[in-house]
């Protein structure tokens, strides 16, 4: 398996970090630096990340056929890290555009050549269906398996959840937990900082889900605009700050990240018959302020149908419909 480019490489951690929610600028110089110096904004926060990262190949030992590595040529023991954000030790396996993450701590210095540390191809597989992996070496080592839409969240908690390797009983809750296969009740026990390195495993991996299944459910394509181009964006209908709100499926649509904003703003609704509406109440305060420009846009879409599922089974659910315009005070339904 030969290297990828180190274009290719920095493009994919750019795609990597737009997947997982996140927008980039590169502050280092060219794409063979090590490390790839960004800042990154995501979810209302910026903040300064730097990727050591590597082609993931094969581990080259017969006796092990699963084993992958990386190989950490053309850069020097001790590694530098960022004084004033995070620093992620990483490889990408390009046969499943997936990414692996290393424990940075224990890799940081080393004797010179080109050392390798190794993951298993299991680890990858793992996260390809669940998000994130974690898998424990004979030394006590944590390595991790992230799939894109866990990029981000992967390279903000790499340290605690690294560190989680020597508590094997951990490590097989965080699995769980990747997994969505834990309840509340079972980690009742833990200290509290523990139970918080596993709800935020489940809490990534169940918002990872969400994402995939109702992107795929719209064939990623926006429900109301039919745009896709990689833009598009998966939206509770009732927001998940109600207790009468969830993940399911059904509870679900992808809108462009316009009409994502607009919905959650109140401007846009949509009914039980499916069809587009517009908040004129929003519009009304929306011109009293003068701030109405591009309202003719959101008309054109008004009294359409937006684009549905095709298993009826993950179409919006009329309980949901209902309860979000109740609750978001859209007029004439509450």
């Amino acid at each position: 398996m030969p290297a990828v480019s180190p274009t290719t490489l920095l493009n994919k951690l750019f795609d990597a970090i737009n997947q997982s929610g996140g927008v980039a600028s590169l502050e280092s110089q060219g794409a063979r630096s090590h490390p790839r110096k960004f800042v990154v904004s995501s979810h209302g926060e910026t903040y300064s990340l730097w990727i050591y990262i590597w082609t993931i190949t094969h581990g080259g030992r017969v006796t092990l056929p699963d084993e992958l590595r990386i190989q950490m040529t053309s850069v020097e023991s001790p590694l530098p890290t960022n004084p004033n954000g995070y620093t992620v030790l990483m490889g990408f396996y390009p046969t499943l555009d997936m990414f692996a993450g290393f424990d940075l701590e224990r890799h940081q210095t080393f004797t010179a050549g080109s050392p390798s540390v190794q993951i298993g191809r299991s680890a990858i597989d793992s996260a390809f269906q669940n998000g994130l992996s974690f898998t424990t070496k004979e030394n006590g080592e944590v390595a991790m398996g992230v799939r894109t839409d866990q990029f981000l969240n992967y390279c903000r908690n790499a340290t605690k959840l690294h560190a989680s390797g020597t508590d094997l009983s951990l490590m097989q809750l965080l699995e769980q937990a990747a997994e969505l296969e834990i309840q509340t009740q079972d980690i009742g026990h833990l200290a509290e900082n523990r139970r918080v390195i596993v709800q935020e495993v489940r809490r990534l991996s169940r918002d990872a889900r969400f994402k995939r299944a109702v992107l795929a459910a719209y064939d990623n394509r926006c429900a109301m605009t039919r745009i896709q181009l990689k833009l598009v964006e998966a939206a509770h209908i009732l927001p998940v700050v109600s207790e009468e709100s969830s993940d399911h499926i059904t509870n679900g649509i992808a809108l462009s990240p316009t009409f994502h904003r607009a919905y959650d703003n109140r401007l846009i609704y949509f009914k039980e018959d499916y069809t587009i509406r517009l908040n004129e109440d929003k519009i009304s305060e929306f011109s009293s302020l003068g701030l109405d420009l591009g309202i003719d846009y959101f008309r054109s879409f008004e009294g359409r149908m937006i684009y549905l599922p095709q298993d009826p089974n993950q179409r919006p659910s009329f309980q949901y419909i209902q309860l979000a315009n109740r609750k978001r005070r859209i007029p004439g339904c509450f």
